[in-house]
């Protein structure tokens, strides 16, 4: 298999665990992280979209970059998205002081983007965050995307935009993503935002996955990422199956955040359930169809 760029594998992109009094519960997610360090995956990203970071205080966003990063010996990545530079600048400071590899930044949204207008966000934000950053490509919540063209364009030009995470459910977006990009740099990393999408990246050349079931089966993916770098198509089309199946997390429930918080709680005991969208609480016979699910 080709050489990938850094931050290549398999990325966790965590939950946020609550308190029943629903504040931020640094005691489970340092049990967490141990969890996840244990499992053999390359990145963790924290305050992603199941992280709940539009959920999160200005104030609660810094205690968890300046707790999380000791928690955890992985490469670690920070999402700053905010509707709000000032705050995205802080907390990107912030983050270089406390040691992590990178940070991710979505485009704006409420306002609609022009091509023109997202260039110019890109390369005024490239000039401000004084280090390494990914791009985060989310058309469904911020109502514009960040197509292969646009991306490879300021791949070219900017040195520290390293990578972007294309959540998509679109494999010839992904595909035109990595094709552009490689025209233009080798170390690059494109990931995919859907967890299904893990083989179809790799086998395009991509770098890989950011999965939300990774805060569930997180070694299942590491030993997929193994099997691909020994050319083992055998386990890859076992592991790609199982993979299909278990997507069917998120048709449970209303709220996919609440329904893998809920399925962390149930495997493993150390966070409780909750988030802070509403109306995601699950009946009784959802549970049990994410515990037969993850048995």
């Amino acid at each position: 298999m080709e050489t990938q760029p850094a931050f290549s594998g398999v990325w966790c992109p965590s939950v946020t665990p609550f308190t029943q009094a629903n504040q931020l519960d640094l005691n489970a997610l340092a049990q967490h992280f141990a969890h996840l360090d244990a499992s053999g995956i390359d990145t963790l990203l924290l305050m992603g979209s199941i992280g709940e970071f539009v959920s999160l205080t200005h104030a609660e966003r810094k205690l968890l970059i300046r707790e999380a990063r000791r928690m955890s010996r992985l490469s670690m990545v920070v999402n700053i998205s905010s509707t709000c530079k000032t705050d995205m600048l802080d907390l990107a400071h912030l983050a270089w002081e406390c040691g992590y590899d990178a940070v991710m930044v979505l485009p704006p949204w409420y306002y609609g983007q022009t091509r023109q207008q997202l260039l110019s966000y890109y390369r005024q934000l490239d000039r401000e965050l004084e280090g390494k950053w990914f791009a985060y490509n989310f058309p469904a919540r911020t109502g514009c995307d960040l197509d292969a063209a646009l991306v490879a364009e300021l791949a070219a030009e900017l040195p520290n935009f390293i990578g972007i995470k294309d959540t998509t459910d679109c494999l010839s977006h992904n595909r035109s993503l990595i094709e552009e990009t490689k025209k233009v740099r080798s170390d690059f990393a494109v990931l995919s935002g859907y967890d299904e999408y893990l083989l179809p990246n790799l086998l395009a050349g991509g770098a890989g996955v950011i999965s939300g079931l990774n805060n569930l089966v997180p070694a299942m993916f590491a030993e997929a990422m193994h099997s691909w770098q020994a050319g083992d198509l055998a386990a890859l089309t076992q592991f790609q199956q199982r993979i299909g199946k278990l997507m069917a997390i998120y048709t449970v429930g209303d709220d996919f955040v609440t329904t893998i918080k809920t399925a962390v709680a149930r495997k493993y005991g150390y966070m409780t359930p909750l988030s802070r969208n509403s109306g995601g609480t699950l009946s009784e016979a959802q549970c049990d169809a994410i515990d037969l699910l993850f048995s």
